[in-house]
C-alpha cells in the first residue's frame, strides 16, 4: 500500500477517536443568586463558585439514579421536592432495604448551614455530598465506578466541560456541581415572609402565634429558632429532651467532638422551622408524626435530665405549659 495512504489512514483513525477539543479559556456564566430579604449573605467557597453551567449540572446530578449502586435511588428518592426535600418517613431505607436510624433532613436554605447532618459531623456542604454515595446503607457505590458510568452518558462529559472547563469526571466535581445546585435552593416566600415585606397583615391567630413563639412565658421558641434572620434556627446542637437520659441510644454531636459536656450525648442540629406542613414526619429520629405532636412535646412532655440542653428552661415541669388557644394560635 501507498505510504502515503498508510500515513493518511493512521491520522484518519487518530482523529475518530480523539475527544472532542476541550474548550479553551472557556468561562462559565456567574449564577446571579438573589438574597432575600432580611437574609444574610451566603458565604461561597472560593475553589466552587456559582454558575449557571454548575447548577444545571448539579441539579441534573441530584436526580439521576447512576449514583447508586443498583441505579435505582438518587440524592431525590431520599430528598423528595414535595417533602421539602425531605422524606415523609421516619428514617430512609437504602439500595439493600436497611433503614438507617436518622431522619432525611430537608435540603432548603442549607448554604447557610456551618454543619452538616444532624451531628454537624461535615463542615462543607461538598464534604456532606461526597459520604451518601459510599454509605453501605444509602446509595451504596464507589465514586469511581460513579464516575465511569457518567463518562460513558451522551451529555455529561460535555456538560462537565462547560461547568468546569475539562470533560474530566471525578468525586471532586460531582460533588461541587451539586453542592452549587442544593445552594439555590432557597426558601423565603411564606406568608411571614410576606408580611414582613409589607405585602400582607397577618390574621390576629396569626399574630399572636408569633407572640407565643417569641414570648418566654409563651412557647419559648426563638431562642433556638429566631425569626431576626429568615432561617429559624440558629444552628446550634441541643439535646432538647426528647427522649429520658437512660433511653438515649444515639450520641449525637458528642460521637463528633468527643466532648466530655454531658449536654453534648445526644445533642443534634436544631432544624429549621420552614416549610413544616410538607416535612413531617420530625425530630432526629422521626419519632413524632405531626405538628400537633411536636407541640404536644414541647408543651408536655420534655424530659428533664443530667443530658438536656440549658436552653429547655422549663423541662424541670415537663415544658412550656401551653393551653389548647395557645397551641392553636402557635400551629
Amino acid at each position: 500500500m501507498n505510504r502515503l495512504i498508510i500515513i493518511g489512514i493512521v491520522l484518519l483513525v487518530a482523529v475518530s477517536c480523539r475527544k472532542d477539543p476541550e474548550p479553551q479559556g472557556y468561562q462559565p456564566t456567574p449564577y446571579d443568586l438573589e438574597i432575600p430579604t432580611g437574609f444574610p449573605g451566603m458565604i461561597i467557597p472560593a475553589d466552587n463558585p456559582l454558575t449557571e453551567e454548575g447548577v444545571e449540572l448539579g441539579r441534573r446530578l441530584f436526580y439521576d439514579e447512576r449514583l447508586s449502586g443498583d441505579n435505582t435511588m438518587a440524592c431525590a428518592s431520599c430528598h423528595m421536592p414535595a417533602a421539602g426535600f425531605g422524606e415523609n418517613i421516619a428514617v430512609s431505607t437504602g439500595i439493600d432495604g436497611i433503614a438507617g436510624t436518622r431522619n432525611s433532613m430537608p435540603l432548603f436554605n442549607i448554604g447557610w448551614a456551618p454543619q452538616y447532618f444532624w451531628d454537624g459531623r461535615a463542615t462543607t456542604l461538598e464534604e456532606q455530598i461526597l459520604e451518601p454515595i459510599n454509605n453501605p446503607i444509602e446509595l451504596h457505590d464507589n465514586w469511581v465506578g460513579v464516575a465511569e458510568e457518567l463518562e460513558e452518558d451522551a451529555l455529561y462529559p460535555s456538560m462537565f466541560a462547560k461547568a468546569f472547563g475539562s470533560s474530566d469526571i471525578d468525586s471532586v466535581r460531582i460533588t461541587k456541581a451539586i453542592a452549587q445546585f442544593l445552594r439555590t435552593m432557597i426558601s423565603a416566600d411564606s406568608r411571614f415572609d410576606q408580611w414582613l415585606r409589607g405585602e400582607l397583615v397577618l390574621t390576629p391567630q396569626e399574630f399572636q402565634g408569633l407572640s407565643e413563639f417569641n414570648s418566654l412565658t409563651g412557647a419559648d421558641c426563638f431562642h433556638c429558632h429566631p425569626t431576626s434572620v429568615g432561617l429559624f434556627t440558629d444552628f446550634t446542637f441541643r439535646n432538647n429532651g426528647l427522649k429520658a437520659a437512660g433511653d438515649i441510644t444515639d450520641p449525637g454531636r458528642q460521637a463528633v467532638t468527643g466532648s466530655s459536656d454531658p449536654k453534648q450525648f445526644g445533642a443534634m442540629k436544631v432544624p429549621s422551622l420552614r416549610n413544616l406542613v410538607f416535612t413531617a414526619p420530625y425530630m432526629h429520629d422521626g419519632s413524632l408524626q405531626t405538628i400537633d405532636d411536636v407541640i404536644e412535646f414541647y408543651s408536655h412532655e420534655v424530659n428533664d435530665g443530667p443530658h438536656t440542653d440549658l436552653l429547655m428552661e422549663f423541662s424541670s415541669q415537663g415544658g412550656v405549659q401551653l393551653n389548647a388557644t395557645q397551641k392553636a394560635n402557635l400551629k
